[in-house]
């Protein structure tokens, strides 16, 4: 099968200038990348000619003996593409601004927990971890004395990198000399062996948002273990564990608890105790309350995004004596008998229901 025309690969005249003809590839490069076009072995292909034109076309001597000779200029062979994946770091990876290859710093990871009264209002909160930092030794460098004490790597000249020729095409890899560093050290540091960072004790303040829910993660950016050889330094994720708390709820920033109330304070009013976010408060119950009933407290539940509290809902839950003595019966009858229908009105009710029900179904008979 013929091969095409490089310049023709790339949809660019025969005398376009360099930065014409990188425009061109990176178009053409995004348009038929393998990761916009999974298990596409058609795309893949493009992908690869593409790659391979650009690579002869903006170097100026393969293009000038191109020009001149066509692919028989070149190495006469055809392109040796490599693997896709030295394709891909070695000119893909360059269209894309990347630098020489630097290895990121490792993200960590530290669970916090807190109050659920933390979690709702939001909180600032110092956390301490082992951490890898620079070496205060060799200032980072990995080598004993410093900068003193190492050079720059006579294999890739500072650059970390290499140029290797592949058929008619260089593809960059890491220089096996210094590892990517762009420098070789002439004796590692004592402390750090050469890695150029040591085990510390970290402390940070890591700020929680209100509203934050168990198994949540807050992450901090930078705040991770260095890079190496100036890379950036990996991300901190904090994960929230939550305290489960004996009274409280909470439904967005709506917080609700049930409270217990006295059968005669539910009678005959009076104040109970309840809990808030802030502490300990009192509610008064007017006389009457029933069981179920729900009040609520504007301004004491928890904070939104926007720094607005939510409410507090209150369940009462009424309690009615367990296991009464003889006096304590007969005190409850007394009650019950000197009790008008108007005060009970839903016991009248009721009854005047059940009422209904059974003449209807004398009438069915």
């Amino acid at each position: 099968m013929a091969r095409r025309d490089l310049y023709d690969v790339l949809g660019v005249p025969r005398d376009a200038d360099a930065p014409r003809i990188k425009r061109a590839y990176r178009e053409l490069a995004m348009k038929f990348h393998p990761d916009q076009n999974p298990g596409d072995a058609a795309a893949e292909a493009s992908f690869k000619e593409v790659s391979a034109a650009y690579t002869v076309l903006s170097d100026v001597d393969l293009r000038d003996k191109y020009d001149r000779r066509g692919f028989a200029g070149v190495d006469g062979q055809g392109p040796d593409l490599g693997s896709f994946t030295e394709l891909f770091e070695g000119v893909f990876g360059d269209l894309f601004g990347r630098k020489k290859e630097r290895e990121r710093g490792r993200d960590l990871r530290y669970t916090v927990e807190l109050t659920f009264e933390e979690a709702a209002l939001g909180v600032a909160r110092d956390i301490t971890f082992p951490s890898r930092g620079s070496c205060s030794e060799c200032s980072g460098t990995g080598a004993r004395g410093g900068e003193a004490g190492r050079h720059l790597c006579s294999a890739c000249k500072g650059k970390g990198e290499i140029k290797v020729q592949q058929g008619f095409f260089g593809v960059s890899k890491r220089c096996a000399t210094c590892g990517g560093g762009g420098h070789v050290i002439v004796e590692r540091c004592a402390t750090c062996e050469g890695d150029g960072t040591i085990t510390i004790e970290r402390v940070f303040t890591v700020t929680i948002p209100a509203g934050a829910i168990d198994g949540s993660t807050r992450r901090v950016p930078g705040e991770g273990e260095p890079g190496k050889n100036g890379a950036p330094a990996g991300d901190l994720n904090v994960v929230v564990k939550l305290r489960p708390h004996p009274l409280f709820k909470r439904e967005g920033e709506v917080i609700t608890c049930d409270v217990a109330v006295s059968l005669t304070t539910a009678m005959v009013g009076g104040s109970v105790a309840i809990p808030t976010l802030e502490g300990q408060g009192e509610m008064k119950v007017p006389a009457g309350t029933q069981p179920g009933s729900v009040f609520r407290l504007r301004g004491k539940g928890a904070k939104s995004q926007s720094g607005a509290r939510g409410d507090l809902h209150v369940r009462v839950q009424v309690e009615v004596p367990r296991q009464l003595d003889d006096a304590q019966r007969q005190l409850v009858s007394d009650l019950e008998r000197s009790l008008r229908a108007a005060q009970t009105p839903e016991t009248a009710r009721y009854g005047e229901r059940l009422e209904e029900v059974r003449i209807r179904r004398a009438e069915k008979k």
